[in-house]
């Protein structure tokens, strides 16, 4: 593939809001993705992964085995009362991660403080993992749903009073 392609999908990712994009031409591969600002890991902001067609997958992060908390008690049923306060709700369908890795603590725990723009969760979709931020500024007063849990779109996944 043609390192002037590969600028100029780097110059598309760095303009867009998209963590991840992978470009297949023939049997070449580029995947370039970049860490959710807010995500604290040991690796660089963008990655350049170029992979020959007999190169494994990349794998998936694993659900984490403890469920994250909820002050309610549990994942809402359908109809239940939400706690008072900004509901922060799922923009996509995907999968829901509490924590940037299987053995790294959540992002955020049930009465923690957040301000705006931090990283609550990440909802993994079509294999691109997209940060979900707290749009106020306050305490976390429910965290609706478990990390590797399937949602919905506009499905309420946390409690900010």
């Amino acid at each position: 593939m043609d390192l002037r392609k590969i600028k100029k999908l780097i110059d598309l990712l760095e303009e867009s809001n998209l963590a991840e994009i992978e470009i297949k031409e023939g049997e070449e591969s580029v995947r370039l993705s970049r860490i959710p600002t807010g995500v604290a890991v040991a690796a660089p902001a963008a990655a350049l992964e170029v992979r020959s067609p007999a190169a494994a997958p990349a794998a998936a992060p694993m659900p984490m085995s403890s469920p994250v908390e909820a002050a309610t008690g549990g994942t809402p049923k359908a109809g239940a009362e939400l706690p008072p306060g900004h509901v922060v709700r799922a923009p996509m369908v995907g999968t829901f991660y509490a924590a940037p890795a299987p053995d790294k603590p959540p992002f955020v725990t049930v009465g923690q403080q957040v301000k705006a723009g931090e990283t609550l969760g990440i909802i993994e979709a079509m294999k691109m993992f997209n940060p979900i931020e707290a749009d106020v500024a306050g305490t976390v007063v429910a965290i609706l749903c478990e990390s590797g849990q399937p949602i919905e779109f506009d499905q309420p996944l946390f409690v900010i009073g």
